[in-house]
């Protein structure tokens, strides 16, 4: 597959704040790690340079992520996506004061021919200026993602669906389902009781037959300190019963019974597909110290006989205790997605802790990225900057050969993802 990504001219005459012309240089768009006047030996620069290269021409596979936005925002609007917040921002504040906003301004200004470290409002009327399909289209090459795995069950009417994100990229994308928006498509197309499980099986089935993978927000909806044996088709029905009377109550459909939810996972395992489980740092509907993944050791021992592939995503701040579940369970595997996004300038401390405990096999590259493609580009540039420097640094230190370091972060960025889900090897 291509990794050929695409690089934008500089703008002659773009104007920042106080009208001094802002241009992006190649060098402001390379992001380079070395800073200014670095001082390191010439072999070991050498030695990073060739690291640094490998590590760009990965064609990165995504395995977790959502579709980019479909239309135009305003400012408050692109504010409240890059916070998982879900207040309104201050009048007194801004989220352009934050790692993920300096990052933006940081990294993706010279994607739109901005100079590094613009302001947001000169960053916004740019934004603006080239109208979102066109920063889709940039922002979306620059990340140099070679394959998409996008989660379609959420607000999937403001952001590109699967077949439009391949239309933009021009790169494979693929799909995986949210078992609790199947659930509640089938209350919402009518069913009882009685009927419940049989209905979701079916639609299960059919929703996933071309999908590379499941997801749960089991973690959104209950927490993850449930009782993790399946339950009884009495249970079920009886929360099924429970479920229907509330929607018909309420006028909401949303599925947050423990007796459900843990009916959904278990026909999730029987169905067959890598399942992933949200982990960890979201926004303020996870109750986060429940979201801890060693609460889910009871339910990763009882699925481990079938073989099915639990991918724990994000994990931050839990995500050392990931890794020891992905080193003692050969079911586990993990990632440090949204994390990577939203520590910005220290995401390099986040990924290298993610190097700790877990065979390299049992790690994967995402982005969770959902809605700005600002948070797309980040997620790959950020991971391939972390992981050229905490691997530069093992090189450096005489504790890793080059090859090592450059099969290590090929397994991650996408080599682990391709087995894992069946994706065959990169074209």
């Amino acid at each position: 597959m291509s990794t050929e990504t695409f690089t934008p001219q500089a703008r002659a005459g773009s104007v920042g704040a106080g009208g001094s012309p802002e241009r992006a240089t190649s060098a402001d768009r390379a992001g380079s790690l070395e800073p200014a006047g670095s001082t390191a030996r010439p072999e070991h620069a050498g030695r990073a340079e060739t690291l640094e290269r490998a590590i760009e021409a990965i064609p990165l596979v995504d395995h977790h992520v959502h579709g980019a936005l479909a239309g135009d925002v305003s400012r408050r609007e692109f504010e409240e996506l890059i916070t998982e917040s879900d207040r309104p921002v201050p009048g007194w504040m801004t989220q352009f004061d934050s790692q993920v906003g300096f990052a933006v301004l940081r990294h993706c200004a010279p994607v739109l021919d901005l100079a590094p470290h613009t302001t947001p409002e000169v960053y916004l009327a740019r934004r603006a200026e080239l109208g979102t399909e066109e920063v889709n289209r940039r922002l979306l090459a620059a990340s140099g993602i070679g394959h998409f795995l996008i989660e379609t069950g959420y607000r999937g009417d403001e952001i590109l669906d699967p077949a439009r994100m391949a239309a933009v990229t021009g790169r494979a994308v693929d799909e995986v389902v949210r078992l609790e928006a199947v659930a509640e498509r089938v209350v919402a197309d009518g069913t009882d009781a009685a009927g419940f499980a049989a209905a979701f099986e079916k639609a299960l089935w059919e929703r996933s037959r071309t999908a590379r993978g499941l997801k749960t927000i089991v973690a959104y909806r209950h927490r993850l300190d449930f009782d993790p044996a399946p339950p009884t088709p009495a249970e079920v029905t009886a929360a099924a019963g429970r479920w229907l009377r509330a929607a018909e109550r309420t006028g909401t459909i949303r599925v947050d019974d423990p007796v459900l939810l843990r009916h959904l996972i278990w026909k999730g395992i029987e169905r067959g597909l890598p399942l992933q489980f949200h982990i960890g740092y979201g926004d303020p509907d996870v109750d986060l110290h429940r979201s801890d993944p060693l609460l889910l050791r009871g339910l990763i021992e009882l699925a481990e006989p079938s073989g099915v592939p639990m991918l724990l995503l994000h994990c931050y701040p839990f995500h050392r205790n990931a890794g020891f579940l992905a080193q003692v369970y050969p079911n586990v595997y993990f990632d440090v997605g949204l994390g990577v996004n939203y520590t910005g300038a220290r995401s390099v401390a986040v990924v290298a802790e993610s190097l700790e405990l877990a065979p390299f096999a049992k790690i994967l590259f995402s982005s969770d990225a959902w809605g700005p493609a600002e948070l797309h580009h980040l997620g790959a540039l950020l991971w391939r900057r972390a992981m050229t420097r905490v691997l530069g640094g093992f090189v450096a230190d005489g504790e890793w050969s080059e090859e090592q370091a450059v099969r290590v972060a090929t397994m991650i960025g996408a080599r682990n993802a391709r087995r894992v889900y069946g994706l065959g090897e990169d074209a």
